[in-house]
């Protein structure tokens, strides 16, 4: 077999592997639409769905993982070439923990369909398009191998988690003003949660394009907006009898 021959080989294993790597992002995309459809319209059947799909995610994540292995033992890659296979298992690896919280928040989602809803549940579907544009700019980026439109949306995970805190301290709020209020609240602070968790993840894989096109880490910091857990919210004072 010819060096050319060989090198023409590799280079289409690297381009499967990038395709299932593209693939499998569309059907972790698909699962959070429709989780976030489930929470909307208080359909549990799509829910059960999104459930269900998780299976293809991790399907595909398996897959991913035994290609890697194999051309990692047989190719013994150098430079870029072991760098897109080392991004393709990192980027799998946030691809099915996204698959994973999808699937939670449509398990959530059955459970607030059984109650009232509530008021605050009015800002999920923000937080839930938020999430599917910078997945959607993630994937973009990592087909075309766009460093700019990766770090784009990297940037706007802050935007998120400053959309999360103020989900966070309303919902508060509302469960204090009325105890019925506790349990539809807390299936929406999880789910929530769940959706900036995502953003996370599809951070991280920006990170991961960044460095797959230009073989450095990006060093420039993260900010962090999630500032849920140092949030205190101070119910009104009781009216004494007297007034």
């Amino acid at each position: 077999m010819s060096n050319e021959h060989i090198v023409k080989s590799f280079a289409q294993e690297l381009q499967r592997l990038a395709n299932l790597i593209t693939q499998m992002g569309g059907v972790a995309e698909a699962q959070v639409e429709a989780a976030v459809q489930a929470v909307v319209r208080r359909d549990t059947t799509i829910a059960t769905q999104v459930m269900q799909s998780d299976l293809r995610v991790d399907t595909y994540e398996r897959e991913i993982d035994a290609e890697t292995l194999r051309l990692l033992a047989l190719r013994q890659p150098m430079a870029s070439d072991l760098r897109e296979i080392v991004s393709a298992l990192k980027i799998a690896a946030d691809l099915e923990r996204i698959g994973d919280y999808a699937a939670n928040i449509a398990k959530r989602s059955i459970a607030l369909a059984q109650v009232q809803a509530v008021r605050p549940a009015a800002a999920i579907p923000r937080m839930g398009r938020m999430v599917q544009e910078i997945m959607k700019e993630v994937l973009d980026a990592f087909i075309e191998r766009d460093v700019d439109k990766a770090v784009a949306a990297r940037r706007r995970d802050e935007e998120l988690d400053d959309l999360y805190t103020s989900l966070f301290r309303e919902v508060l709020t509302y469960m204090m003003e009325d105890p019925r209020n506790i349990t539809p609240c807390t299936h929406l602070l999880f789910i929530a949660k769940n959706l900036e968790r995502i953003g996370d993840h599809a951070t991280n894989i920006a990170e991961t394009i960044h460095f797959l096109v230009v073989g450095q880490p990006l060093t420039a910091e993260r900010q962090k907006g999630d500032e849920s857990s140092y949030a205190v919210v101070i119910p009104e004072p009781m009216a004494t009898s007297g007034e």
